[in-house]
Parts: structure tokens; C-alpha cells; sequence
């Protein structure tokens, strides 16, 4: 089995097409084709369905699919890590990101990164954490940013990074949900809802917490990107449970702090400390059966002296905590 190969079957199995695929690869179709059957030789399964003229993965086809992207990125991924070793001073870094994230703080890190290691070339993915995570385990990212706990049994190495706040964002005109400093899961009752689609944790989170406190959440609209749902907010179709971190900028939106439950304490009550909030631990995470690069340790280091100086300074956005250890 040889990398070219691979590089072919997974070229085809991504657009379909032995032509198009051989375009894009630039080589000659016939040649492509000997070699994607010179594949399916030496493993002893068809994986590719050319019925009809259209072309489709086999059962043999959609278990090598995952694996070859994995071996053709690794072999990238040890690719680069040689040339920092020989010293060209460059490297890559993959990073997947929730879109909380980068629309807040991550910006920032990315530019202290680049303004310290000008050249190594970034690349950002952003995506709900549920798709980070199978990107991350599929090879495709070096790291993400990517919320605890996280589901099934990724062979993933995580740290905590961030602790969250999660509000319930709506029109600023007052229209959605009652003015109060504070919200409870019971009072998303009935009301309708703007949400995430499938693969953002938000999404989860929210249904998860509306059937605990013992009803279904009502959507108005579903299916969208953070930014979106946020417009789709704005407009009045809903409202919506967001990270705090996102409303920054938007004056067109309040966001009210949700919580759990509330305390029996009428006096923390009145303090402005109703009960828990919803909240959610982010963390960064990578393959633990594949050694960082030189980059990505970098970006790691970087990313987490920032937090620690940011909150040191006070300046993290609102809603946001670190959880990266202060120096002694």
C-alpha cells in the first residue's frame, strides 16, 4: 500500500469523480485509475460502486475512508515537524475552535502568536465541539478548543482552560423574557427558541437542561452558525442560551444570567447570588497517541501565558475565568 495511493482513493471518495479527482490532483485519470485498482488488489475489497456512472464508497470503501486521511496527515503532520528540526523555521499549526471563541478572545492569541513565530502558518477551523472532536481524532487538527466532558471515547488528552458563563441573550428592546438579574431553566418554558444546529454543544447543553427541569424546549428557528442565531435573536424570532463572551459588541442584544436552581437563601438571592449557573469548561485537546509538534506546543505555551496574564490584568471578557495554573 503506498501513500500515493491513498492520496488518490481518498481524492476520489471526497469529490466523487475519478476525472474531476484526477484534475484536481493533477495527473492522468488513467493513471489514477490503475493505481486506486492496484489498491483495491493488494487489500482484496472493491471500494469504490461505479453503478450507472455514479460513483459511491463501499462498505470496504467507508472503513479505509477515516484511516487514510489519518495516515496521509500524520505523515504531513511528521513531515513538517522534520523541516523545524532542520531548522527551516517553519511549521503549521491546525486549530479547531468554537465559534464563541473566536469570536472573543482567540483573535488576540493568534496575534501574539504570529508576532513571535511569523513563520509558522496557522489554520483555523471553527465548528461545534462535537465536530472538533471528530476532526481531531480523525487527524484533520493539531488542537482544539473543545468542551468538557467530552462524548464517547475520544482518544483524546484534554487541559482545561476557560470556564464559561452561559446567558439567555434576547432583543435589548425588553421583548423575549422578563427583566430580572437572573433567569431560571423553568422560565425558558414555553418560550421559543433559536438554536444551534446538530454538533454544537450548545445545543446539547440546552436540551439537556430544559428535559432535566422536566419539560421539551419550543424552536422557533434551528439549524444555525453563533452568528446566525445571534441575528436570528436580534430579529426578534427567539431567544437564545449563549456564552456571555459573544454579546460583547452587540448592542442590540442583553444577555441575563441563567441558573439551575435557586437558593433557599432569600438573602443571597437579593445579593445577586440566586444559585449555580450553567456554565461549561473548555479545554484544549489533542491526539494523545500523537506527540505535539514543535508549533503546536508553542501555540499551547502561548495561548496559556496569555490567559494567565489576562487574568491577572482583569482583562478577560465577561463571564470568562481561567483555569490555566498562575506561576508560582
Amino acid at each position: 500500500m503506498q501513500l500515493q495511493q491513498l492520496a488518490y482513493f481518498v481524492a476520489v471518495a471526497e469529490v466523487r469523480h475519478f476525472t474531476q479527482a484526477a484534475e484536481l490532483l493533477r495527473v492522468a485519470q488513467p493513471s489514477l485509475s490503475k493505481q486506486i485498482r492496484a489498491l483495491e488488489t493488494e487489500l482484496g475489497a472493491s471500494l469504490f460502486s461505479r453503478a450507472r456512472g455514479n460513483i459511491t464508497l463501499t462498505p470496504a470503501g467507508e472503513a479505509l475512508l477515516p484511516l487514510a486521511k489519518r495516515i496521509l496527515a500524520d505523515v504531513d503532520t511528521a513531515r513538517l515537524e522534520v523541516q523545524e528540526l532542520a531548522g527551516l523555521r517553519r511549521g503549521r499549526v491546525r486549530l479547531g475552535a468554537t465559534p464563541s471563541l473566536c469570536a472573543g478572545l482567540l483573535g488576540d492569541v493568534l496575534r501574539r502568536f504570529h508576532d513571535t513565530y511569523p513563520g509558522v502558518q496557522l489554520l483555523v477551523e471553527e465548528g461545534g465541539s462535537r465536530d472538533l472532536v471528530r476532526e481531531l481524532t480523525r487527524g484533520s487538527l493539531d488542537l482544539a478548543l473543545v468542551i468538557l466532558p467530552l462524548h464517547g471515547d475520544a482518544p483524546l488528552e484534554t487541559r482545561p482552560i476557560l470556564r464559561e458563563h452561559l446567558v439567555v441573550a434576547s432583543p435589548a428592546g425588553g421583548s423575549g423574557v422578563p427583566r430580572r438579574p437572573y433567569l431560571r431553566i423553568e422560565d425558558l418554558r414555553n418560550r421559543p427558541l433559536v438554536m444551534f444546529r446538530p454538533g454544537y454543544d450548545l445545543r446539547e447543553a440546552t436540551i439537556g437542561a430544559c428535559r432535566a427541569a422536566g419539560f421539551e424546549p419550543r424552536f422557533a428557528v434551528e439549524g444555525g452558525e453563533m452568528d446566525a442565531v445571534l441575528r436570528f435573536v436580534e430579529a426578534g424570532l427567539g431567544i437564545a442560551v449563549v456564552p456571555s463572551m459573544v454579546l460583547a459588541g452587540r448592542p442590540g442584544l442583553r444577555g441575563t444570567p441563567l441558573v439551575l436552581t435557586e437558593h433557599s437563601d432569600e438573602a443571597a438571592v437579593r445579593r445577586g447570588q440566586p444559585g449555580p449557573g450553567l456554565l461549561r469548561t473548555i479545554a484544549l485537546a489533542h491526539r494523545k497517541d500523537v506527540d505535539l509538534t514543535h508549533a503546536a506546543r508553542a501555540f499551547q505555551e502561548t495561548l496559556e501565558t496569555f490567559l494567565v496574564e489576562a487574568a491577572l490584568a482583569g482583562s478577560l471578557p465577561a463571564g470568562v475565568e481561567s483555569l490555566v495554573p498562575t506561576p508560582a
